[in-house]
């Protein structure tokens, strides 16, 4: 008896020892819990439960006089003749960074040459870099000189290429919602008979055949209100001051976004492009998160925005020819561009994934590449199917 309730004193303190273990490290991980978690639990209550994002249009909707501090900046490189005469297919605005030299370079060189696509595909795209001024820092007057002389590389750049359109604005995370504003108002004031219009980041390949194709066949359609990308739903905004998407209760007090489409790359018709421009005269843009600010204008003009399986969010895509076959883009490259696009535009692509036997061996390919839980943000598995 004697034993018996040693070994039971015995199992009680383990358990004691197990539960204020347990307990100690929820504390710990309650903030990073409630963070992810909890905040998509209540994101997602509110998209498909409450869903009244009307109010967001109403909160931020401000006089068109307050609305113009946000697009009116003095243009220090533009081209307002860029589209002039010219019918053209897309307008593909890249975000990008004045110190990024090497990545614009590698994108006119590649997927972004207008000449190959004016002479490969039979179709004209205008391929335009938005960009701010570069930075400055006010308590190092040597700081003030470097940007004068970067500012001098960037005109030098442009004399070269013609396609840097930059405005007065500080080119800055924060100020990402400045260059979205930016492409749609010079759009509507110099490419306005663009039937498409793309923007992205100077990171992303584009398999610019495969999308041309594919905006041919839908402009041929006549589509309308027409916004493809990697769609987000129900995303929740983040409270914690650690993350560089940190956005806090007074600048937006939702529980959920609306949908959005990942801003590393999607494209809209030309009627959308005008009705984001309009929302843009009247809206808040204080939000510098820039696709989310982007699907904030498309729910106030009632456009949602549609899942298309191989336009990659944050994740980079698998290198293989049966991913080649229906890339539209892929998020993460700079150093591997030239090799990619080589690849990835081979002949030899299209001769080894058709016909029934090259379906087949490229579906199984793929359900191994894509149908794994560590490809995160990349296509999903059902692409596999398509």
């Amino acid at each position: 008896m004697f034993v018996n309730f040693r070994r039971i004193r015995k199992c009680q303190c383990v358990q004691l020892m197990t539960t204020c273990l347990v307990l100690s490290v929820v504390m710990v991980c309650w903030e990073q819990l409630d963070n992810s978690v909890v905040s998509h639990v209540k994101s997602y209550s509110y998209r498909y439960l409450v869903n009244r994002f009307a109010y967001i249009n109403k909160s931020l909707t401000i006089p068109r006089e307050q609305a113009r501090s946000f697009s009116n900046f003095r243009y220090l490189l533009d081209h307002p003749d860029k589209c002039a005469g010219k019918d053209v297919l897309l307008l593909l605005f890249v975000k990008t960074s004045p110190e990024n030299i090497e990545r614009r370079n590698a994108i006119r060189s590649t997927w972004g040459n207008e000449t190959y696509i004016q002479n490969t595909l039979g179709v004209t795209v205008k391929v335009v870099f938005a960009l701010g001024a570069p930075p400055t820092k006010k308590d190092e007057p040597s700081s003030s000189k470097r940007a004068v002389d970067f500012q001098e590389q960037l005109i030098q750049e442009d004399h070269l290429h013609s396609d840097l359109i930059q405005q007065d604005f500080l080119d800055s995370f924060h100020n990402l919602t400045l260059k979205l504003i930016l492409q749609f108002h010079w759009m509507h004031s110099h490419c306005p008979h663009a039937r498409f219009l793309m923007t992205a980041d100077d990171d992303i390949f584009v398999h610019m055949p495969n999308l041309v194709s594919y905006l041919q066949d839908m402009s041929s359609r006549g589509v309308t209100d027409f916004w493809i990308g990697r769609v987000h739903r129900g995303a929740p905004p983040i409270r914690s001051k650690d993350s560089k998407y940190y956005v806090s209760f007074e600048m937006y007090q939702w529980m959920s976004y609306p949908d959005y489409t990942a801003g590393a790359g999607y494209v809209v018709s030309r009627d959308v492009a005008d009705k984001i421009y309009q929302a843009t005269l009247t809206l808040n843009a204080s939000l510098y998160i820039d696709d989310v600010f982007m699907g904030i204008c498309a729910n106030a003009i009632g456009v949602s925005p549609q899942e298309h399986l191989y336009f990659s969010g944050e994740g980079k895509a698998p290198y293989h020819l049966c991913i080649y076959d229906q890339m539209m883009t892929s998020h993460g490259h700079v150093d591997d561009i030239y090799d990619l696009w080589k690849a990835a535009t081979h002949p030899q692509v299209k001769q080894r994934t058709s016909g029934f036997i090259g379906r087949l061996y490229c579906t199984a390919v793929k359900m191994a590449l894509l149908c794994k839980p560590y490809y995160f943000n990349t296509y999903p598995c059902k692409a596999a199917f398509l």
